[in-house]
């Protein structure tokens, strides 16, 4: 585990590589489909894949291989991942719906009253959809199991 680039831990590293691929591919795709470069997208939550969910999968995946899968870190961490994925998929989604909601009828309020009730837009792109929680398991799992020989 000592010969990690990130604090000496092997695992720290995989993990931030599955979290790299998810937010470059959110980087790559809003240039090819919104045809603008934002390099935001890095830092912003939301979005296919979920960088939460390819960071936890790698995770206790990594863990998974290091430790095995009966070991009690492994337990942990895949009880830990499922939360994350939970909470993309459940909590954080629903709250980015109400904030859309809450937008509209503060620009409506805003149209109806002469008034300004907008003025602090919420963020919406909160959560993930089902598809890209499970899309961004998949790029966690794959990434720690071909990154597997720098556990060595």
């Amino acid at each position: 585990m000592e010969n990690g680039i990130i604090l000496g831990n092997s695992i720290l590293d995989v993990v931030f590589v599955a979290w790299a691929i998810a937010q470059l591919y959110k980087v790559i795709s809003s240039i090819v489909i919104e045809r603008k470069f934002s390099v935001k997208r890095l830092w912003e939550t939301g979005g296919m894949p979920s960088s939460h969910s390819s960071t936890v999968s790698a995770l206790a995946t990594s863990v998974g291989i290091v430790y095995g899968a009966a070991s009690p870190l492994f337990a942990v961490s895949l009880v830990f991942a499922i939360i994350v994925m939970h909470d993309a998929a459940g909590i954080r989604r629903a709250a980015g719906k109400q904030a859309s909601v809450l937008n509209r009828l503060g620009k409506t309020l805003s149209k109806v009253f002469d008034e300004r009730f907008d003025e602090d837009h919420l963020k919406e792109l909160l959560g993930h959809s089902p598809v890209e929680v499970l899309v961004g398991a998949i790029v966690g799992v794959a990434v720690a199991f071909l990154l597997r020989f720098h556990f060595v």
